[in-house]
């Protein structure tokens, strides 16, 4: 990588790594390997991001995220975590529709009974 590359690519950087001809090329080196590690972390933390607000949603409605996802293969229904996660944010009657298919395909879908709120309640 020439000199003239190495500037365009160091540009904002703070200190000698943006005009030392040395320091910019390790800096943008470095750099170059952030970038690359982090777009594979980026789909990583995008995919459980995902997992967490469908599990949010299917807790909702009564079935675990593990649960959901296996009676939505039984049934052969076929749509990403990516849309899933849309549809329990925006569409909650169509995921619920959905919850419903699943629960019916998979057997072991039990209902999640939510933890009592116990405390003040009981004693007043």
């Amino acid at each position: 990588m020439n000199k003239k590359e190495v500037f365009k690519l160091a540009k904002g950087f703070r200190g000698r790594a943006k005009n030392c001809i040395r320091i910019a090329r390790e800096r943008v080196e470095k750099a170059l390997q952030y970038s690359y590690r982090d777009r594979r972390n980026k789909k990583r933390d995008m995919r459980s991001l995902w997992i967490e607000r469908i599990n949010a949603g299917t807790r909702l409605h009564g079935v675990n995220y593990g649960n959901f996802m296996h009676g939505l293969m039984t049934e052969n229904i076929q749509l990403n975590r990516k849309v899933l996660s849309e549809l329990s944010m925006h569409e909650p009657y169509s995921f619920k529709a959905l919850v419903d298919v699943s629960h019916n395909a998979f057997p072991g879908n039990k209902k999640v009974v939510p933890p009592k709120k116990e405390g003040l309640s009981i004693l007043v």
